[in-house]
């Protein structure tokens, strides 16, 4: 197990648009397997790579064990519409209301470089969003009103501090230890 540094609100990598890949490599496939790792070990349900500080357009989610890697993702429709809690992984501790379509159609690579589509609703399609717009440079926060957003982050730099470091640790046994909700991604 290989788990990654997860960067945070203040790291410039996750205003960053990703780059697309051109080939599934054996490092990007490595690169998933840590990625699930990291957010196993974190108790979240979806990861993108400038969270762990890579530039590459991928992610990973795991809800309710639909488990999937998605590598150049685009939507190719969504529908719906409803307001959920959202947490982020990058945002320790920091929750917001976010709107998001209630079912989503995307495009993507696997891990064999071969395009599949996958069709997601509720709690699945809102992870799939969310991970999308970290490949976007885009955080949950930038959804909420401007107070909100000012208070979610005023919050976040109350909790971690005037020295906030751009990235955290994960460790095995924070796993145990890390109490979440299931919107964290």
């Amino acid at each position: 197990m290989s788990l990654l540094d997860i960067y945070l609100l203040d790291a410039p990598i996750l205003r960053e648009v990703t780059r697309p890949v051109g080939e599934v490599t054996e490092d990007l496939r490595r690169l998933a397997k840590d990625m699930f790792d990291t957010m196993y070990a974190a108790k979240g349900i979806g990861l993108a790579a400038p969270q762990v500080g890579r530039h590459e357009r991928l992610f990973v989610v795991d809800v309710e064990g639909a488990k999937h890697v998605l590598i150049n993702p685009e939507i190719l429709a969504a529908e719906g519409s409803d307001v959920g809690e959202e947490g982020c992984l990058s945002i320790p501790d920091v929750y917001g209301d976010v709107e998001r379509a209630t079912r989503v159609l995307m495009r993507a690579l696997d891990l064999d470089g071969k395009v599949f589509e996958l069709e997601a609703k509720d709690l699945l399609a809102r992870c799939l969003q969310h991970e999308l717009d970290h490949l976007n440079g885009k955080l949950f926060i930038d959804y909420l009103s401007l107070l909100k957003r000012r208070s979610a982050i005023a919050k976040y730099r109350k909790t971690h501090g005037e020295e906030r470091p751009i990235s955290r640790k994960i460790v095995a046994a924070e796993a145990a230890e890390h109490h979440h909700r299931d919107e964290e991604f």
